[in-house]
């Protein structure tokens, strides 16, 4: 039983454009706001007492930082930018996400760190915010993106602010504009619509169904026949395919029937965005919408305005005789297609199979030289092929076909795209000693499973060193896991303000005004026999893996606190940093938890997190 469905996307090139800017722009800061009081809280009540009082210490405070007069005494240095243990300087979008809480599920100043700069005003309960920026700019904006139709200019597609406002497609761009004089209008980009079409009508012949095809400007057709109960029914998987492009930032409708032009019809006209039929019912369920839901041509519709025709239904009742005179042929078989009388095929993409080359051989061979023989003839064959294709590989599977019928996997993977073929063929004969030929190996297969874009390259000096192949001879000797490079990531806690990157991709250097040990234990080892002086003061001593260290120099705190916009657990963690040198010269850091003052911040336990040599 065939089902076939129209994933349609209302607004795509509105949205395309929207997504496009929003990911090239970088974040902006917070609108400037103010606060207009709608409602009090009730007098002599502990929130209101507590947070008058807040008020009145950050408004001293303000006022003292305004004057140059130092609050108290911080190790983390006011010059702006990020910085580990300081996020709350820089990242005024949390500040954001805080004013969104309500008042008593802000977090108290502790947690956001000492800070002297000034601070918005405070927001009490059943206050109401008032952005400072016009309504009419920003995300919010008429939007509409305009064509040229013969010598007309007309608009292509409008955002829901501008349909709300009685812009259609297919209107003058000059009529738009005087009807909504602050309408943003923007050139059609129907390349990049049908190029994000095409990789999308890809990715669903690769995951959701094997025949899939782009539909016109704004869809695509999806086979389900016999796929539909791999994701739980039709419904299901509608669902789950609305979710995947709501993910990606794009509003879709889907819908499913028997015949092409019926799923074609539901998916646009229908009131529910998930619309299913039944095989044998699509003319009940299209007799209500208008013509146009046939995919009719503009001459047929014009003739059915001027014939008072307004659904299908009243099409079909129609004798097909005076129909295919006054309407055209062209009618009858959009409504014989949506009816199921006739067939309508659609011709689907065909994923790009990866660069590959093969070699079956006359007698089996078994031994090392005669692998490496073949697997370097394959190298020169897959080069070349990615030659053709303007492709370098990245990572490759040599198959090996055994007698016996099994099958013998060798996957390889470089640090960049490389087409050259001793390099390839040199990787894969450093793995030939993995490979069990049995009663001998058949035919071989070499696979360029993973491919970029490469480019010809201009060589250069004498001094330039090519490092791709040798990261990839050593990869192939100790393990890919372990070439990598260090790179700073923006995050409070030391643990996770550093990631590994690939030995041959970009890093993000450290802070310098920022030291951090040369080695960073990857847990930190608890310290037992600590003595130093509460809240702020350094060890004295402490004792760490059964030997005893007493502290001649010392420097800190540096407070970091917990990221509890990540895990509740750390709403209220505090840890102090010390940087602290033995009477031997050996430096260690390690903190403590809780700020010394309340409980609520840590256990007072010292831990060991690195040591700087």
């Amino acid at each position: 039983m065939k089902r076939v469905a129209s994933l349609h996307f209302p607004a795509l090139g509105i949205e395309r454009l929207r997504r496009n800017e929003s990911a090239s722009q970088p974040e902006a800061a917070p609108a400037p706001a103010v606060w207009v009081p709608t409602a009090r809280i009730p007098e002599n009540t502990k929130e209101r007492q507590q947070l008058i009082q807040l008020r009145e210490r950050l408004d001293q405070d303000v006022g003292l930082a305004r004057e140059g007069v130092r609050i108290e005494d911080c190790s983390c240095p006011r010059g702006g930018g990020w910085r580990p243990g300081a996020r709350w300087a820089s990242r005024e979008a949390r500040q954001a996400e805080i004013d969104a809480l309500p008042a008593h599920q802000r977090p108290p100043m502790r947690m956001l760190g000492r800070r002297s700069e000034a601070v918005k005003s405070l927001q009490f309960s059943g206050e109401k915010r008032v952005s400072a920026v016009p309504s009419g700019t920003g995300a919010d904006a008429p939007l509409a993106t305009t064509h040229r139709t013969g010598q007309r200019i007309t608009l292509a597609a409008v955002s829901v602010e501008a349909a709300a406002l009685g812009l259609t497609p297919g209107m003058a761009a000059t009529h738009a504009r005087m009807l909504v004089p602050d309408l943003d209008l923007r050139d059609a980009d129907p390349q990049g619509d049908a190029a994000f079409l095409t990789r999308l009508a890809l990715f669903a012949a690769r995951r959701w169904t094997p025949h899939a095809a782009v539909s016109g400007s704004d869809g695509l057709w999806l086979d389900l026949s016999g796929v539909a109960h791999l994701f739980g029914g039709e419904r299901q998987m509608g669902a789950r395919i609305l979710r995947f492009c709501a993910r990606l930032g794009f509003t879709a409708r889907i819908g499913i029937a028997g015949t092409t032009g019926a799923a074609h019809a539901l998916a646009r006209f229908s009131p529910q965005p998930i619309a299913i039929c039944s095989n044998g019912t699509e003319a009940d369920a299209i007799a209500p919408f208008p013509p146009s839901a046939l995919r009719l041509s503009e001459a047929a519709l014009s003739a059915a305005r001027r014939f008072g025709i307004a659904s299908v239904a009243e099409l079909i009742a129609m004798p097909r005789g005076p129909l295919g005179r006054r309407f055209g042929r062209d009618t009858l078989t959009r409504i014989d297609q949506a009816t199921g009388r006739v067939g309508e095929p659609f011709d689907p993409v065909v994923p790009q199979e990866p660069p590959s080359a093969t070699l079956r051989l006359l007698e089996p061979i078994s031994t090392a030289e005669a692998i490496a023989q073949v697997a370097g003839d394959l190298a020169s064959m897959l080069t070349r092929q990615l030659g053709q294709l303007g492709l370098g590989a990245r990572a490759i599977l040599l198959v090996c076909d055994r007698v016996d019928g099994d099958e013998q996997r060798i996957p390889v993977g470089m640090s960049s795209g490389s087409r050259d073929a001793a390099h390839i063929a040199e990787l894969l004969r450093r793995k030939i000693d993995t490979i069990e030929p049995g009663f001998g190996i058949e035919a071989m297969h070499l696979v360029a499973t993973r491919c970029q874009p490469l480019a010809p390259q201009q060589i250069g000096s004498e001094d330039d060193v090519d490092l791709p192949p040798l990261v990839d001879r050593i990869a192939s000797r100790i393990g890919a896991a372990h070439v990598f490079r260090c790179s700073a990531q923006e995050s409070d806690v030391p643990e996770r303000s550093v990631s590994r990157v690939g030995a041959l991709d970009s890093c993000t250097p450290w802070p310098r005004d920022w030291p951090r040990p040369v080695r960073m234990l990857a847990r930190p080892e608890r310290v037992d026999k600590v003595l130093a002086e509460l809240p702020d003061q350094p060890p004295l001593r402490f004792s760490w893996r059964g030997k005893t260290y007493r502290v001649r120099k010392a420097d800190g705190p540096e407070r970091i606190f917990g990221e509890w916009w990540r895990r509740t657990g750390e709403a209220d963690a505090v840890r102090d940093y010390f940087q602290v040198e033995d009477e031997g010269g050996a430096r260690f850091w390690l903190f403590r938890r809780g700020d010394g003052i309340d409980p609520r911040t840590g256990d007072l336990s010292w831990w060991m997190h690195g040591l700087f040599g």
